[in-house]
């Protein structure tokens, strides 16, 4: 019988990987807390039509990457390939943008179909923030402050560079798209074989090509900057007042758009070179028109999202290691019939010391690689029980991380000899 694997592109996080997804999820979760935005938990599995009115049919999601397939009763459903569509779809059935201006946050398994590359996979994680019902530059603002504040708690800030643009408004975005699509035209055989296809579909996108050619054509082309209308650039000179004021640094990009067709005015990208080729760690932008694109009343709204793969590659290539040990306390039994005293112990401890991690070494072994298992786990200490002291009530202490003596003491004293080693080995 063949041995299974995992679907190509769905990846395990196996037990050594996890720390660093614990402390970036722990940051990220603290970090909305203190600015005041909640959590919302959306389904993995949505109507397919839900993205391809909020994403755009002619997308590169909606036309190549969706997971898409019929249902029991002959439905149409998707696997999530992005998070905003649920969002805003669960916001105007739960009327939580009703009289209010929820500010939320997100995070789980997205799924697109394409070529999977390290850290770019068909099943990947992303944390996403969503905010409805403000029309001013500071929401903007605000959502580009807190993420470069979480950079900065990562260790992150000199890996990371911000690129700010705006797309302006429906009617200057079309006027740039017919005089963006009348120059290429002189050029189409000359573009890559994406921009070729894009330049009747969505032509903005041809802007981000990553092919030299394209881009040496773009030099020439039309700039969006002198089609943005007057509310555009005002709400744009807005929110690069507030982040010069607050110190955070960017860098206009007039070629940057994003993939997605809801978006107006402000788009930013959060991108590294530390990865090698320049990849994006975070994206997004203002998206005012699609609470009424999906059927609500018209909503201002700005979000963003990250990919976590990305971000956890970027933490191991250059911020200190932060991994964490799997226990405080390694207890392990010598001997026949120790087992018992060992498991009460490890229970009496968990009483004892609620927030310490107490591990037992199950299924006994040689002392050699009970103590080698005891080093490979981070504790700090091993409690050794043999069959002396099981017989006299004792326990053995060893300290694992430091030159100390080995010492002896009574099973009701345990608890606040570890507290005190624990205590020692934070300061």
């Amino acid at each position: 019988m063949s041995r299974l694997s995992a679907i190509r592109g769905m990846n395990d996080i196996l037990p050594d990987a996890t720390p660093r997804w614990q402390q970036l999820e722990t940051a990220l979760k603290s970090l909305m807390q203190r600015y005041g935005y909640r959590e919302i938990r959306l389904p993995v599995v949505e109507p397919t039509a839900l993205f391809k009115r909020a994403i755009g049919e002619v997308t590169d999601i909606v036309e190549k990457e969706m997971y898409c397939f019929e249902d029991r009763s002959g439905e149409s459903i998707t696997l999530r390939p992005e998070g905003t569509a649920g969002c805003v779809r669960a916001c105007l059935e739960h009327g939580l943008t009703h009289n209010q201006s929820p500010k939320l946050w997100y995070t789980g398994p997205m799924f697109r179909y394409e070529r999977p590359q390290k850290g770019r996979y068909r099943q990947f994680h992303q944390f996403g923030i969503e905010t409805f019902g403000q029309a001013g530059a500071d929401m903007d603002a605000e959502l580009i402050i807190l993420t470069a504040r979480l950079w900065r708690e990562l260790g992150l800030s000199d890996a990371v560079t911000l690129e700010l643009n705006s797309l302006g408004e429906l009617d200057a975005r079309a006027a740039f798209r017919q005089a963006l699509v009348t120059y290429l035209e002189q050029f189409r055989t000359q573009l890559d074989d994406d921009s070729q296809r894009r330049l009747t579909t969505n032509p903005l996108r041809i802007l981000d090509s990553k092919d030299q050619n394209t881009q040496a054509i773009l030099r020439d082309a039309p700039q969006l900057a002198d089609y943005l209308d007057d509310g555009s650039k005002a709400h744009f000179a807005e929110l690069c007042a507030h982040l010069d004021a607050c110190g955070v640094r960017y860098r206009i990009n007039p070629n940057l758009v994003r993939g997605l067709d809801y978006y107006n005015k402000t788009v930013f990208e959060w991108v590294t070179t530390a990865l090698g080729a320049q990849g994006t760690v975070c994206a997004g932008g203002r998206y005012d028109g699609l609470v009424a694109q999906l059927g609500g009343q018209a909503t201002p709204a700005v979000g963003c999202a990250m990919g976590l793969e990305r971000l956890v590659l970027l933490m191991d290539a250059v911020a200190a290691s932060t991994a964490e040990a799997e226990a405080d306390v390694f207890v392990m039994g010598l001997g026949e019939g120790t087992s018992t005293a060992a498991l009460a112990l490890c229970e009496q401890l968990h009483n004892a010391l609620p927030n310490a991690r107490i591990v037992y070494n199950c299924g006994g072994g040689s002392v050699k690689s009970q103590f080698r298992k005891a080093d490979k786990s981070g504790a700090t200490v091993a409690l050794v029980l043999g069959e002396s002291e099981v017989a006299a009530h004792t326990v053995a202490v060893k300290w694992l991380r430091e030159q100390r003596e080995q010492v002896t003491c009574t099973q009701a004293q345990v608890a606040d000899v570890v507290r005190d080693a624990l205590a020692m080995s934070t300061q």
